[in-house]
């Protein structure tokens, strides 16, 4: 089972929630997406759903190019979960983050990573990413939000975003935000760091502040170029610092 809140190890002000008595979900196949589709939905496995979608031009041709979430639809991977906290089923289902360049054609497969947006492994845990605002394209950039809120069993919440460019034929990080909040003693702690910069801020404050009033910390960035999106595994445990 993953780890319920390995990321309070971080430097961030999270509370370590603790798991939950609960099986582990069955293990989850990911396929190997298609190298090229007509469409996004194209790319899209028997069994998966293209949950969302954000276009824009990611290798400077002109052309708009797309990232995408894909979500299982395996009913096997949805747990029967009547007698627990968290809602009677919960979908353990994984995701597949892609970026698809565009062809005179159609799409061709860029980049497909099953590891930044984390499973929901655990009922008091809710599910990590959202398709409203989850992802998006600025700038010739992808960006993907996820969260981490604990239904029980903690007070700690954060709400994490990376930022990539593509390089390489991978994503590489170019930006990392991240807020946790303890809903109990109402501190706040906000940390940012733009690689290409080279700059990261850390502030701290309360709730019942304005953002404005936070006491910052600024310093290097951790490293001084982001690692690709393949070194963050987990995207709630990653630690940037490290």
């Amino acid at each position: 089972m993953r780890a319920a809140f390995a990321a309070s190890t971080l430097i961030f002000a999270a509370a370590v929630v603790p798991a939950i008595a609960w099986d582990d979900p069955p293990p989850a196949a990911i396929p190997t997406l298609p190298a090229a589709a007509s469409s996004v939905e194209g790319f899209a496995p028997q069994g998966w759903t293209v949950e969302a979608k954000a276009a824009g031009d990611l290798d400077g041709d002109g052309k708009p190019d797309a990232a995408f979430v894909l979500h299982g639809a395996d009913p096997k991977l949805v747990i029967d979960n009547k007698d627990g906290i968290g809602g009677d089923e919960i979908d353990t289902n994984p995701r597949i983050l892609g970026v698809a360049l565009a062809t005179d054609g159609g799409y061709r497969l860029a980049v497909q990573n099953a590891t930044l947006i984390p499973r929901r492994d655990q009922p008091n845990i809710d599910d990590a990413f959202s398709a409203d605002g989850g992802l998006s394209i600025a700038r010739g950039a992808v960006k993907v939000a996820i969260s981490l809120f604990a239904n029980a069993g903690g007070w700690g919440m954060s709400n994490i975003s990376y930022t990539f460019r593509l390089k390489g034929g991978t994503l590489e990080l170019v930006g990392y935000d991240r807020d946790d909040t303890q809903r109990n003693s109402g501190e706040v702690e906000v940390v940012s760091i733009n690689y290409l910069s080279g700059k990261m801020s850390d502030a701290k404050g309360r709730i019942d502040q304005d953002a404005k009033d936070y006491k910052t910390v600024w310093r290097r960035a951790p490293a001084k170029i982001g690692p690709a999106i393949e070194a963050i595994g987990d995207g709630v445990e990653f630690d940037p610092t490290k």
